[in-house]
This record gives C-alpha cells, sequence and structure tokens, in this order.
C-alpha cells in the first residue's frame, strides 16, 4: 500500500463520490447524514490532500476540475466494486421482505412489461413496492451513476458506467401500426403516402425507419412527434395516420386499443432492448430475483 493510501482517511472517497453525483456540497452533505460544516471540510482535506480544488463554483454551478473527473473516473468502478465486496450477504424471502425496487424504462418497454410484473410481484413479493421512472439512452447512464434506479431498460448507447452491467432482454422487430379498416396490409407505396406519428424522446422528426427507406431511395412524411408511447391508440383512431413501433408495444396497445397491426412492407432495423444494472447490485438477491422476473416476463 502506498504512503498516499495509508495517510488518507478513505471516508473522504466516499465524500467526494458523492459530491460529484450532486453537484453541490449542502446536498452531498444531506444525503450522507452530515452537516454542512461537516461536509465542508471534508472537502477542504480533500482539496489537501490531492493538491486541487477539485471543485470550482462558475455562478450557480459547482463544476470539477480535470483533475476530479479524472479522479473519479478510476475511482467511481473500485468504490462500486468496493461496496459490493462489503455488502452483507443478506437473504431474500420476497414474501417477507419489505423493499422499494427503483428501475427507469422508456415507456415502450413500460407498456409490456408492467401489467405483467404487477401480478408477479403483488402474487410473490406482497410487501415490496416498484418505482419506475421515465428513461432514455441519454439519461440512462446518469441515473445508474447517480444510483436514482437499479435497473434500466431501454436501447442503450456505450456511455454507461465503467462498472455497469449490460444484457440484452428483447430482439423484435418493427411494425405498423393504423386505425383503419383496409383488409389488405399496408403497401410500400401506401405507407411512404401516408402520414405517420413518430415517437421521439429527442423531440426530432426522423427516426430509423427514415434510414431504412433512405437505403432503398424512399421516404415518408411524420406530422406528429410525441414523446409516450400510450397516446397512439386516441392519436391513431378515426385517421389515416400510421406509426412504426417495435413490436412487443404494438401487440399491447393493439389488444387494448383497437389498433390494426401490420408488418413493415420494407426492411427496418431490429428493436433491440437491453436491461442495464448497477455493478454494486450485481450479487444482490433480491435485485438478482428482480431481474430474472424482468427477463422471464419479456420473453415470453
Amino acid at each position: 500500500m502506498s504512503d498516499t493510501l495509508r495517510n488518507l482517511d478513505l471516508n473522504l472517497l466516499t465524500v467526494f463520490a458523492t459530491i460529484m453525483a450532486e453537484c453541490s456540497v449542502t446536498r452531498a452533505g444531506e444525503r450522507l447524514g452530515l452537516s454542512q460544516p461537516a461536509t465542508s471540510g471534508a472537502l477542504a482535506r480533500l482539496r489537501e490532500a490531492f493538491r486541487d480544488p477539485l471543485f470550482i463554483r462558475t455562478g450557480r454551478a459547482f463544476e470539477p476540475t480535470a483533475r476530479a473527473l479524472a479522479l473519479m473516473e478510476r475511482l467511481g468502478p473500485a468504490l462500486e466494486t468496493l461496496a459490493e465486496a462489503v455488502a452483507p450477504a443478506v437473504p431474500f424471502d420476497p414474501a417477507l421482505d419489505r423493499r422499494d425496487f427503483r428501475i427507469a424504462c422508456q415507456d415502450d418497454i413500460a407498456i409490456p412489461l408492467l401489467p405483467r410484473l404487477m401480478p408477479v410481484l403483488g402474487a410473490e413479493a406482497p410487501l415490496c413496492t416498484l418505482t419506475v421512472r421515465r428513461a432514455d439512452w441519454k439519461t440512462a447512464p446518469v441515473q445508474l451513476e447517480k444510483a436514482e434506479v437499479s435497473i434500466v431498460l431501454g436501447f442503450m448507447a456505450d456511455d454507461l458506467p465503467a462498472n455497469a452491467r449490460r444484457r440484452v432482454v428483447v430482439n423484435g422487430h418493427f411494425m405498423v401500426l393504423r386505425a383503419d379498416a383496409a383488409p389488405e396490409p399496408i403497401s410500400l407505396d401506401d405507407y411512404c403516402a401516408r402520414p405517420h406519428v413518430l415517437v421521439t424522446p429527442a423531440g426530432d422528426l426522423r427516426g430509423r425507419a427514415d434510414e431504412a427507406l433512405a437505403r432503398i431511395g424512399r421516404s415518408r412524411r411524420v406530422v406528429l412527434g410525441l414523446t409516450d408511447f400510450a397516446l397512439l391508440p386516441a392519436v391513431l383512431a378515426g385517421t389515416d395516420l400510421v406509426a412504426t413501433v417495435p413490436d412487443f408495444v404494438a401487440e399491447t396497445l393493439a389488444a387494448h386499443g383497437g389498433l390494426r397491426i401490420d408488418p413493415t412492407p420494407f426492411d427496418p432495423p431490429p428493436a433491440v432492448i437491453s436491461m442495464a444494472w448497477r455493478g454494486a447490485t450485481d450479487g444482490d438477491p433480491a435485485e438478482r430475483w428482480l431481474r430474472g422476473q424482468i427477463v422471464a416476463l419479456l420473453r415470453r
């Protein structure tokens, strides 16, 4: 062990990581159960130990220095691993346990998952609760890094926290949703001629279907962008609008919203959904149980 590490109070590293997550000395102290003077004192000792200000106030913002960012890049995974190593092995009995599971997911996953998951929780873990937050590819890494949730479900980019685990849970495909009564499946010409609704968390009006159409020299006209798949049945009803959505959400919406499902008249990319979770919860019996239930329910 180096002299630097031997002489450093390792509790300060937890304070440092919490200030990084909260971007506030006050909020970090509240999260750690420390007074503001105690948290400020810990920050002063950190600054002395690392010979760097670590955080600089610019207006209302509390921004980390380059040294702080470099420290966190290596320290974050180490703290996750340490927390997992020293965590007590507490058995999980779903019938008796009382806890609030906290997950985040895109609503195209929430729509088919929650009607299946809640009966399982009610029957097997009746004293547990579930909190579900909205996630997308931009917010998922932050939600995991700040430990706001333990599991995220959705489309995943490659910028997850270094110690996060990930696995594919759905290999789906896109389908066309419509509310009209035309008996034949939608043709490519009809698809391109119809007005389209796009569910777009990013707020733009171009999606993955547009990229696939461009490859075959075709295009469509998106006239409405939404952030919520659950609005589609009401929006499509009584119109000639169509929406291109993953099969797992199309089936659920059609079953409850009186919609028709057609195959896409071209070859779109796959609809791949992943589950990511914090490395610190990888071996937790309760979290492993919940992840197993989610995987089983989404693969029905």
